[in-house]
């Protein structure tokens, strides 16, 4: 049966985001999370990012009205019932996905496939918490996920074929691009990117140029949308940390040491946007 109904689990930035891209494209979405005040600014998230789509004329009035109409929201895990398709975008903290996965597969009819949007957590030992791991596969969306195109789709060790086909068809029909890595650290946007930002961390630390020497190098010398420390406020440092330490611990070479400036940023809170200082500060 065609896939009609889709479970976003998580109403953070990359859950609203998500949410708002399938419902767009014509699914019925039920956005999940556990705080009321997560659903209720993931929904003005997503009524924000259509307007804009509105305005620059990439979305008639009309069809935002149909893609808010598509969306409801829950507190409850027990609302993913009636999808035929679960996509995870929850903290990234293993102990919560593992809790979360356990949940689903025995919530979820056993030919539901159960995605995770996780950026750095093995779709293996994820699939592995369930009864169904050729039904888990990994779907790591970038942020924005309204305007980046790209879908990581990452094959557990026992992901089958059919699921990973499916997957990618979704994405299409998502209008990303899904481009396959395999199940290890940090797959392969995050394995490049995050030692980028850390050596810019680094460079920052050491005095080898100011925050906005450091960025103007890499947007103007290597034609980077944004710079590292700037993109790193946007990802969110804490997430920046977790990545490293996971390569770091996994890999188990020293040139995936997070930046000590990195760890003590983190310590003190300033996690970049969200928190409204990182690198950067934001009112």
């Amino acid at each position: 049966m065609a896939i009609q109904r889709i479970a976003v689990v998580g109403a953070g930035t990359m859950g609203n985001g998500i949410a708002q891209v399938c419902a767009v494209s014509g699914y019925k979405v039920a956005m999940i999370d556990v705080f009321p005040a997560a659903l209720e600014k993931g929904l003005a998230m997503i009524d924000k990012s259509l307007g804009k789509l509105v305005e620059k004329g990439r979305l008639s009035a009309d069809d935002k009205a149909a893609a808010m109409g598509r969306i409801g929201t829950a507190g409850e895990l027990a609302a993913a019932r009636e999808a035929g398709f679960v996509i995870e975008a929850a903290t990234e903290n293993p102990d919560l996905k593992l809790k979360l996965f356990r949940d689903l597969d025995s919530l979820m009819p056993p030919d539901v496939i159960l995605a995770s949007n996780t950026s750095s957590i093995s779709l293996t030992k994820i699939g592995g918490a369930t009864k169904r791991p050729g039904k888990v596969i990994g779907m790591h969306f970038m942020n924005p996920v309204p305007l980046m195109t790209l879908v990581e789709v990452i094959r557990g060790l026992g992901t089958s074929d059919e699921t990973t086909a499916t997957v990618i068809e979704m994405c299409k029909k998502l209008g990303k691009t899904p481009v396959e890595a395999n199940d290890s650290p940090g797959f392969i946007s995050n394995r490049i990117l995050c030692p980028m930002i850390n050596e810019a961390i680094y460079a920052l630390m050491e005095g080898v140029g100011t925050r906005e020497a450091i960025d103007t190098v890499m947007k103007l010398g290597m034609n980077h949308p944004m710079g590292p420390l700037t993109l790193c406020d946007l990802i969110g440092l804490d997430v920046v940390l977790y990545v490293m330490q996971v390569l770091h611990r996994d890999l188990g070479d020293d040139k995936y040491r997070p930046c000590p400036l990195l760890v003590r940023m983190v310590d003190a809170g300033y996690l970049g946007r969200k928190s409204g200082r990182g690198f950067y500060e934001y009112a």
